[in-house]
């Protein structure tokens, strides 16, 4: 589909770019694959990069993936990969047909596991990420007589849906380090709207070099830097800073979880939630849509680790409200309302567990300066990629004394990003000297050499 708006190597190019961010950025990844899916009806799936990473996670080898492969070039349509009596399923089928991710987590007993199904292979642990365009940005208003595939029982895919999917990402993990759901999952799904949002990127700027045909060719090679600039930039500013932020949310909930045991303390987070949870239970709220949305929201608090001051303001938001509003629709017993609000406090109060200075006082593995150091790192908020923060935080992760379950891992984590962030800056750099050089040139300043 992508191949018609953009040329061959480009496309290569974005693909092995997408690949090389999650295989550095997630460690417990190997193998990296994108596949275009082409214009329907036929939707034809084809394998555009694939690389593998080594063991110490510093090069990518490319497209080593067995040359018969039957996403091999000319790729396979869609009559030969979507679910039919007689064929085994495939993870492919679903993602493009459903515009829904896959993840293998357990091979073994995976329903769309052609390895398994066909080779007898039982480590094939992997996600499948769809990459979705907007019809009407894809199209540009003129899809209204594109013509849609059929399943296997003749219902048309697609008809329903505001999007198309125009490329598939599949991830290999390490046997039994990926689970429905988790955080890589998460990470994925977001580059996948990053890539998406690329690979549009690409369509427009073709379109718009077709209306400039006329225009000088010193403007047309300005806007050509700054087009590939700004395309760098989208894909990579929002996606590093979330990755800054999870990895330390990860530290954050390590060490929290060493001052706790050596304490011989539970966790007040999930003490708190459990609670919470009950109270529902009991008023006969689980049932109830504002009752729903609290034990939704107070679940997916347990697997967040924020800082302090946004943790609060999300626990306020989130949880304290949606409970005042029940309790008012809802009146229970003083004693009960007493509980819950003493939960939402101990919520509140569980943010700074790592900070509190019983809890540091009585942790003596480390020196007292390196604790301050630490915590007053790890509890920053910070509202930028910030190249300083993250040396000094990888510096601090040479210590072995942290003794931090995935020290190692999170300082090589921190390193790549650092990288990425540094590349960033030059990225922006370059283009306020392109716009500077826009601007010169519609004043009828720029000069020629």
């Amino acid at each position: 589909m992508i191949t018609g708006k953009m040329d061959k190597a480009a496309l290569e190019a974005a693909c092995k770019e997408i690949i090389e961010t999650i295989l550095f950025c997630i460690p417990n990844a190997y193998k990296g694959t994108v596949y275009e899916i082409g214009l329907p009806p036929d939707l034809v799936a084809t394998r555009v990069a694939s690389g593998i990473i080594d063991d110490n996670r510093e090069t990518i080898t490319w497209n080593n993936v067995a040359t018969n492969s039957d996403y091999n070039y000319p790729g396979k349509p869609w009559t030969e990969y979507r679910d039919q009596p007689g064929r085994p399923k495939e993870a492919m089928s679903w993602c493009v047909s459903e515009q829904k991710s896959w993840t293998a987590e357990d091979p073994a007993h995976d329903s769309r596991s052609v390895r398994l199904q066909v080779e007898g292979v039982l480590d094939d642990f992997h996600h499948m990420e769809p990459v979705l365009i907007k019809k009407a940005d894809f199209f540009n208003g003129n899809g209204d007589h594109i013509v849609y595939p059929t399943d296997y029982d003749g219902k048309v895919i697609w008809q329903d849906k505001d999007s198309i999917v125009v490329a598939i990402i599949k991830i290999h993990f390490k046997p039994h380090t990926i689970k429905i759901g988790g955080p890589e999952t998460k990470i994925i799904k977001k580059l996948s709207r990053v890539f998406g949002t690329e690979l549009l990127s690409y369509q427009l700027k073709r379109d718009s070099l077709e209306r400039m045909r006329q225009v000088a060719k010193e403007k047309i090679d300005s806007c050509n830097i700054l087009a590939h600039t700004l395309r760098n930039t989208i894909a990579k500013s929002g996606l590093i800073f979330s990755l800054i932020k999870l990895e330390l949310g990860e530290l954050r909930t390590q060490w929290e979880k060493m001052l706790l045991e050596n304490a011989g303390m539970k966790e007040m987070k999930r003490e708190a939630i459990a609670k919470l949870n009950s109270m529902l239970e009991k008023m006969d709220a689980t049932s109830d849509e504002l009752g729903k949305s609290l034990i939704d929201f107070q679940n997916r608090f347990m697997d967040m680790s924020l800082p302090p001051d946004i943790g609060e303001k999300w626990v306020h938001n989130q949880i304290e409200e949606k409970w005042k509003k029940l309790l008012e629709n809802m009146p229970s017993k003083d004693i009960e309302v007493n509980e819950i609000y003493q939960s939402i406090d101990n919520l509140k109060k569980s943010l700074y567990l790592g900070k509190d200075p019983a809890l540091l006082s009585s942790y003596r593995n480390i020196s007292d300066s390196l604790k301050e150091e630490w915590t007053s790192l790890i509890y920053k908020h910070i509202d930028r990629p910030n190249p300083q923060f993250l040396e000094k935080l990888s510096s601090l992760l040479q210590d072995r004394s942290l003794n931090l379950p995935q020290q190692e891992k999170s300082r090589k984590s921190l390193m790549h990003l650092k990288a990425l962030v540094e590349t960033i800056g030059e990225l922006e750099k370059n283009t306020n000297l392109v716009l500077e050089r826009i601007m010169q040139s519609d004043n009828g300043t720029t000069k020629t050499t």
